[in-house]
């Protein structure tokens, strides 16, 4: 069983790509969670040798490898959930009424925190090929604390 968790690490649309920027900064994460769009299953096994990783499949992840992914997901923190899905425009849930913390999409490239009744909705950005004038981002939630805090690390210009 899992120890206590006190840092959880976000990433999203890693197309293929699994920067040592990303490794680096998920470092020291106690779980994981990718929002989708993994593009090969390397990347998981990479994370995996970091912490306990929840994935989900995004609409990029068509291999035979991808089939073990769900499309959404929820990864437990304590006593709390947290909700994952790759397209939020997709989320089919009232995360307020079923007792969702925190709901963590990918998709857009577009890195976002939120908090709405209670919930925070966030996307970590895109970790992989830069697209148009997107940042490269990851995000690390310290759980220690209420209401967690979420932070953005950038991966740089490349």
């Amino acid at each position: 069983m899992m120890g206590t968790i006190r840092t959880v690490g976000l990433i999203s649309d890693t197309h293929g790509l699994l920067r040592q920027e990303a490794l680096r900064a998920l470092e020291g994460s106690d779980m994981i969670i990718h929002a989708g769009d993994v593009g090969d299953p390397k990347i998981l096994e990479e994370l995996r040798r970091l912490a306990p990783v929840v994935a989900v499949r995004g609409n990029i992840d068509t291999g035979a490898w991808s089939t073990d992914l769900p499309e959404t997901a929820v990864a437990e923190v304590g006593p709390e959930l947290i909700y994952v899905l790759h397209d939020i425009g997709k989320l089919d849930i009232k995360a307020p009424a079923a007792g969702i913390a925190m709901v963590v999409s990918g998709h857009s490239h577009k890195p976002s925190c939120a908090e709405r009744q209670g919930v925070i909705y966030v996307n970590p950005g895109s970790a992989g090929p830069r697209r148009f004038d997107l940042p490269v981002t990851v995000a690390r939630v310290d759980v220690t604390r209420k209401p967690w805090r979420v932070e953005f690390i950038s991966l740089g210009k490349a």
